[in-house]
């Protein structure tokens, strides 16, 4: 059995408050596209995981997908399956590889082995995997809020635009990204988006990442102003980045051009 495993951009992201916890609660809205990695399962005598594509700087029991298994065969009886995952999506760039591809292992093994788990018991088990997890099990646009764990359809529609994902030969690390972090109420409530034109979005749904990223990595904030300049309706960075996307209406025939040699472009 093969399934793929697709990666999320934000759409907005305002850090609201810090907790009690040290954590800091969220609004955003998660929006699945169409970049994927590949992943699939087979019989084995005793179960393995492997990749191929972009390196996993982890052991095999470390991974996502593997800890995805180990939580069902902790409540039944799995018995043993090779598998293997060719990754694509990008680590470290703020597009949720690593839960997308915990989240579709879970209901890929769910049909493999007929379990019989419901919508909400995946759900149950993704969060046990990491915060924006579930979002990947149901993998529609939704608002999160809390720590990202929290979910609220929204209406939310982009399929009539091409939307291109370009990352710097780099990543982000999510400590970095909250240096200088200045929680505040948003002023543009993110539930509302479906009532706004997207060529009103530039002006008031943010990231507020990029007020801590862009100082630190400038050339995170030139790829969004190459994004613009080559005709994107809307352009933002991709949670706490490195990965920076744009909305078009019509993609640019000459796109490579706006952007700096040695830039991953994914559409």
């Amino acid at each position: 059995m093969i399934t793929f495993p697709n990666a999320k951009i934000n759409i907005g992201l305002n850090v609201v408050e810090k907790r009690p916890d040290g954590y800091h609660n969220l609004e955003t809205i998660f929006y699945p596209v169409k970049l994927a990695d590949a992943l699939e399962v087979v019989d084995a005598e005793e179960t393995a995981f492997s990749s191929s594509g972009i390196e996993i700087d982890a052991t095999a029991e470390n991974n996502l997908v593997y800890k995805a298994y180990s939580l069902l065969a902790g409540d039944f009886d799995l018995p043993p399956v090779k598998m293997h995952l060719h990754k694509v999506i990008p680590f470290g760039a703020g597009l949720g590889g690593g839960s997308a591809d915990a989240a579709f292992a879970l209901k890929m093994l769910n049909d493999y082995f007929a379990l019989g788990l419901t919508t909400t018991q995946l759900e149950d088990y993704a969060a046990r995997i990491g915060a924006d997890c579930p979002f990947f099990i149901q993998n529609k646009p939704t608002f999160a809020h809390g720590i990202g764990d929290q979910f609220k359809p929204v209406n939310l529609d982009l399929s009539a635009y091409e939307i291109v994902i370009v990352k710097p030969p780099f990543s982000v690390g999510t400590p970095q990204a909250y240096q200088n972090i200045v929680p505040a109420k948003p002023e543009f409530n993110l539930l509302q988006i479906d009532q706004l034109p997207i060529e009103d979005w530039k002006s008031v749904v943010k990231n507020d990442f990029e007020k801590s990223v862009f100082p630190q990595f400038p050339e995170i904030e030139n790829l969004k102003e190459k994004l613009y300049d080559a005709g994107a309706v809307y352009a933002s960075m991709s949670g706490s980045g490195s990965a920076v996307f744009g909305i078009f209406r019509h993609l640019p025939t000459n796109l490579d051009k706006y952007l700096p040699k040695g830039i991953f472009i994914y559409r």
